[in-house]
């Protein structure tokens, strides 16, 4: 198993729409950085988000539904302290099929108390990032939409899976939305 670099990255974003859109360098400056690096690709998220109210019930991942959450669109959203929201990536994502991705937080963000927490990208797993973003500090935290919120790591497999996520039809293939947790009522 290796993790690819950024020359692998940009052919596969360029020949085979593994990011769309794609940044083929490292965008700072005033904003918090995005784009192709040395061995991963820092993603953004997208203007919509999914806040949770307080003073409601408890959460219950197998039995979600849209009062759980507000929506908000913005160029910047508050976290609460202690609190979390749900975002989804500006990137819409087609990872191949020897390929895994891993997904860690930004720094800048780290600092503040933000976690950013991303399952792995499955291989043959398409669409848009549901991204939960949790703020464990004392005060709230601003997160800005069209920028930097983590990093994907592309890990290729020393041999192809037997079966991908697309070839089993998994549950959160090409979501276009922020996508809730999504539990199957047994028959």
């Amino acid at each position: 198993m290796g993790v690819r670099a950024d020359r692998w990255i940009e052919r596969m974003a360029r020949e085979e729409g593994m990011i769309e859109p794609f940044e083929s360098s490292q965008i700072g400056g005033t904003s918090i950085s995005y784009g192709v690096s040395s061995y991963g690709y820092d993603f953004r998220i997208s203007r919509h988000f999914k806040l949770l109210p307080e003073g409601r019930g408890p959460l219950d991942p197998k039995r979600i539904s849209s009062d759980d959450f507000t929506s908000e669109d913005g160029d910047s959203c508050l976290i609460p302290p202690g609190s979390f929201l749900l975002a989804r990536s500006l990137e819409y994502f087609r990872i191949p099929r020897g390929v895994l991705t891993l997904c860690t937080g930004k720094s800048t963000y780290a600092r503040c108390g933000v976690l950013v927490n991303v399952t792995p990208f499955e291989p043959e797993w398409e669409g848009y990032a549901t991204i939960s973003i949790s703020n464990t500090g004392p005060r709230p935290v601003r997160i800005y939409a069209g920028e930097g919120i983590g990093q994907l790591v592309f890990i290729k497999a020393e041999e192809e899976c037997r079966v991908s996520y697309a070839d089993r039809k998994g549950k959160y293939q090409a979501q276009k939305e922020i996508t809730t947790s999504r539990v199957e009522e047994e028959s």
